[in-house]
């Protein structure tokens, strides 16, 4: 089989094509590296000699689950618990607090792009840590719909088992112990913070119609891959599929100016987030 450790420019340029029509990933030049990291496994696997019979594959749909799989490939990212700590101390210290002062009876969180659990997990986490701090809080009934664009990283994210190196990732001991059971030698989240989350397949791209609407949306660290003229679409369609004054947590690098006016940024001791506008 030829060596798989390049690709030509026209291939590159026809592949950075292809993901940003399949699901909007804007690739920047200099980024072939990338591609033959992530796909050098998948071409030997499916006994696919090149980069060019590979895009030609997906382009004519067949085999089927082509498409898919590089997709998967390459928006799999690394994730952790309690990642970045900041969104979770504000949604523990003043977004909870802040919703239960409102009365707010239900809430509903998206977790947008969820990948193999760990964000919607450690939200389920914080909203427990919640009520058992304040037991008159009427936040109890809280959902969590948790999507992604991978159907693998979706079935990985359900199954909510994890080995003990990836439990090392953000998350303390006295957590591990209290939120997860040891099933041989692996760990499993517990029921009640399993029960809270649902999940679903969703392209950031396509209709969010299906998923209702929501108190609050985790869009961390997903719209750095995107286009300027995606990251504008993608936050005014999450702001109208949001429920009055609800919040927004984007990642540490990330911002709305210049891309939506539809919220208000705010700053808090914690670190910053954002609120739907009135």
């Amino acid at each position: 089989m030829p060596t798989l450790n390049a690709i030509t420019t026209a291939d590159y340029q026809r592949f950075k094509n292809f993901l940003e029509q399949s699901c909007g990933i804007l690739l920047g030049e200099g980024k072939d590296y990338l591609i033959v990291s992530r796909m050098t496994k998948l071409l030997r696997e499916e006994q696919i000699s090149s980069y060019s019979e590979l895009l030609t594959a997906i382009e004519r749909g067949h085999p089927r689950h082509l498409r898919d799989a590089v997709i998967d490939a390459m928006t799999t990212n690394e994730t952790s618990w309690f990642r970045d700590q900041s969104p979770f101390e504000i949604l523990a210290k003043e977004v909870l607090p802040t919703m239960d002062s409102e009365g707010k009876l239900q809430c509903r969180i998206w977790s947008s792009a969820c990948s193999s659990g760990q964000e919607p997990y450690t939200v389920s986490i914080a909203v427990s840590e919640h009520l058992a701090s304040f037991p008159a809080s009427r936040l109890a009934d809280t959902q969590i719909m948790a999507t992604d664009i991978s159907a693998s990283m979706l079935l990985e994210a359900e199954q909510a088992t994890y080995d003990e190196g990836i439990l090392g990732r953000g998350l303390s001991v006295a957590r591990k112990q209290q939120f997860f059971r040891q099933v041989d030698d692996h760990w499993t989240v517990v029921d009640d913070i399993k029960r809270r989350v649902s999940f679903k397949q969703q392209n950031l791209l396509m209709n969010y119609g299906s998923l209702g609407k929501f108190d609050l949306i985790f869009c961390r660290n997903v719209l750095i891959y995107f286009s300027p003229e995606r990251k504008s679409d993608i936050l005014n369609r999450m702001a109208q599929a949001m429920n009055p004054r609800a919040y927004l947590f984007l990642g540490a690098s990330e911002t709305i100016t210049g891309y939506s006016d539809a919220f208000e940024m705010i700053r808090s001791p914690h670190g910053v987030y954002y609120r739907l506008k009135s």
